[in-house]
């Protein structure tokens, strides 16, 4: 008599070196995942460790043929100022569980927990992907996400946003400006330049260079630095990742020159049209925080939020950090922050950034 069939378990394996092999492996999964993101690959993993000083690892549930059925990448943040946290992904807006099987998606939620508990990380923070069960708070109606199809040539995409924005493109196609792309060593300097500055005006500290440089070779034709010139000087530049038909303009911002010559208007108008000739098929505006300026931005160009949801788990007694530059605690330090000279602001403020994780 034939006994009955019995698949083995599911298990979860902790990679935590970057075997050449594996992380193909991940790739491939990230790329046949629907859900699936740039942050859940390896090039953006790796470069936040290598960048930051963040130790970084994988959990891998396998079936019991050995095949990955869901992947949680794992940056490992340690700051004396905002606290210790386990972050999927870090310094990104998405990441958190890839899967879709019930069972792996536990497992793997189960096994960073066991992980958090024995090295002593109390919170666990997945931006994204599902929340695992009810020992998990899920962050809901703080961010959305805004992602619009792009038209089939340039004025199909100048008439598909609306008038008002329309009309501020317009009048920056006017101003003389000039684009230009590249990933070379004046396009990083010159975004980092402008990044820094569009930064320090908001009030918040800039990220470590090497972030920036490691994003960018590690994503290799995946990632491009568009910078939009005035009279050759730069006034408005963005970073982005480019994964699966989409383009995401990541970090971005402009001079105080840029509102007056319509820069960023011209530099995400530029984008779409330089996304789409790379055979893009959408724009990924990323995600904002409901009434913020960023989020009013992004409706203007036409876009209609979508609400996402993050999972967060604490440790019993602990409070989950906070790294929202809206909180109120924040509030006096970012308007010292606004006032800061900029060479100030640039030396000090990445050894700060890099703890936000």
């Amino acid at each position: 008599m034939n006994m009955a069939f019995k698949p083995k378990p599911f298990a979860v394996r902790v990679l935590e070196s970057p075997d050449a092999n594996e992380l193909a492996r991940i790739e491939a999964f990230v790329y046949a995942s629907e859900d699936g993101t740039a942050f859940h690959r390896p090039a953006w993993v790796l470069a936040v460790g290598k960048a930051c000083g963040h130790d970084w690892r994988y959990l891998l549930a396998e079936d019991g043929s050995g095949e990955l059925q869901g992947i949680l990448p794992l940056n490992l943040i340690h700051s004396a100022l905002f606290g210790r946290a386990l972050v999927s992904s870090g310094f990104a807006v998405g990441g958190g569980i890839l899967s879709d099987n019930d069972q792996a998606i536990r497992l793997l939620a189960d096994e960073a927990w066991s992980f958090a508990e024995k090295y002593s990380f109390p919170t666990v923070e997945l931006r994204g992907g599902p929340a695992p069960n009810n020992q998990w708070q899920s962050r809901e109606g703080v961010h959305a996400g805004f992602v619009n199809a792009l038209a089939d040539d340039e004025e199909s995409q100048l008439l598909a946003i609306p008038r008002k924005q329309r009309a501020e493109i317009r009048k920056g196609l006017a101003n003389g400006l000039t684009v230009r792309v590249g990933t070379g060593a004046q396009d990083r300097a010159d975004h980092y330049a402008v990044y820094a500055e569009s930064v320090r005006n908001l009030g918040t500290p800039v990220f470590p260079k090497a972030l920036f440089d490691e994003v960018l070779d590690g994503f290799g034709n995946d990632a491009d630095i568009l910078t939009v010139l005035h009279e050759g000087m730069p006034v408005a530049s963005v970073l982005s990742l480019y994964h699966k038909q989409s383009v995401m303009p990541y970090w971005g911002g402009g001079t105080w020159n840029a509102r007056r010559f319509r820069a960023n208007d011209i530099m995400y108008y530029s984008l779409m049209n330089h996304a789409r000739e790379r055979g893009c098929q959408s724009f990924d505006f990323g995600r904002s925080k409901y009434g913020t300026g960023a989020f009013s931005f992004k409706k203007n160009w036409g876009f209609e939020p979508q609400p996402l949801s993050y999972a967060i788990r604490t440790a019993e007694g602990e409070e989950a950090r906070d790294v929202n530059p809206m909180s109120p605690k924040y509030k006096a330090k970012i308007a010292l922050w606004q006032h800061l000279p900029l060479s100030v602001a640039n030396r000090i403020g990445p050894m700060i950034a890099k703890g936000l994780g």
